[in-house]
């Protein structure tokens, strides 16, 4: 597509037509009562958000990969959210990935050249081997993006599952993915610039997406990270308060139990819980299928 002007993505923003003769104050106003909009956009998109969630969780328990693909701040978010997953849920760095047109470079530095080529997005699956089993999820505020387009093409082909996250409703075909997900925040504050609304609502959703289907795997016990990787003092801290909440434990026994599993918080709380070592811990959870709540409960069915 070469002439974007009607993309709502591309529209000028009439509430913020005169922005550049507001002082501080009145900008800040302005941007602030654009990114209210926000919120209820992605609210409206709960149906095609938890028949994505559905779709990830079923590719997830045949053992494929989420794959995010996008260019600019859509790629740049893509990138996080899969970066994210492994330190909160403790799954493998490949479990989610990021791909972005330019690569690594592009992360820091614009290469905003490097979307123009359907070509590009095809390669970048080939080069991760994207097979039947995986879920390529296509990230393009305006929903056009050609190396997303070629992404998402060359996913169908493959036979992998695929979803598309856009915040132009006009573009809701251009790409064709099993589930379409399309916050409709209006024009930008900054016309065209839509590493704001269109990026805030991108974030809400990917969060959304892989939040929701972390905890359909059995990545979190009530509201609570169980499956965390403790990488750092703060998420050292964190497991350690996790266990002491759910087994009773003072910190000294809570940091000992840790220690007999590993640093791993849901072995420690099945050891505890049904009175047996690391390794009888990770039977269970392994044929519980890493559900903390089934590993807990059949214990006290059988007592």
């Amino acid at each position: 597509m070469k002439d974007r002007s009607g993309l709502t993505t591309e529209q000028r923003n009439l509430r913020s037509a005169d922005i550049d003769t507001l002082d501080s104050l009145g900008i800040v106003d302005v941007i602030a009562a654009e990114d209210a909009l926000v919120a209820p956009a992605v609210s409206q998109q709960r149906r095609q958000l938890a028949a994505a969630v559905d779709v990830i969780v079923e590719r997830f328990r045949r053992g494929g990969r989420l794959f995010y693909v996008g260019a600019g701040t859509s790629g740049r978010l893509g990138v996080l959210d899969a970066s994210e997953c492994p330190p909160t849920f403790g799954t493998k760095p490949s479990t989610v990935q990021g791909v972005i047109a330019g690569g690594r470079r592009a992360l820091v530095r614009s290469a905003e050249g490097a979307e123009d080529d359907p070509s590009a997005g095809a390669a970048e699956l080939d080069k991760r081997r994207v097979r039947a089993d995986d879920v390529v999820c296509g990230i393009a505020a305006c929903g056009v993006t050609p190396f997303v387009r070629g992404a998402v093409a060359r996913a169908r082909r493959i036979g992998a599952a695929t979803l598309l996250v856009t915040c132009s409703p006009e573009a809701r075909n251009a790409i064709a993915a099993d589930v379409v997900i399309c916050p409709v925040v209006g024009p930008e504050v900054v016309t065209g610039s839509t590493r704001m609304k269109a990026g805030t609502a991108t974030k809400l959703v990917l969060n959304t997406l892989t939040t929701a289907a972390m905890i359909r795997t059995g990545k979190v016990h009530g509201n609570l990270m169980v499956d965390l990787r403790a990488s750092n003092d703060k998420l050292r801290d964190r497991s350690e308060r996790i266990l002491m909440e759910l087994a009773g434990l003072g910190r000294p026994a809570a940091r000992k139990r840790l220690a007999a599993a590993n640093g791993e918080l849901k072995p420690a709380i099945v050891m505890h819980a049904r009175d047996v070592d690391y390794p009888a811990a990770r039977k269970i959870l392994a044929a519980c299928k890493g559900s903390l709540r089934r590993a807990i409960e059949a214990g006290r069915a059988k007592g």
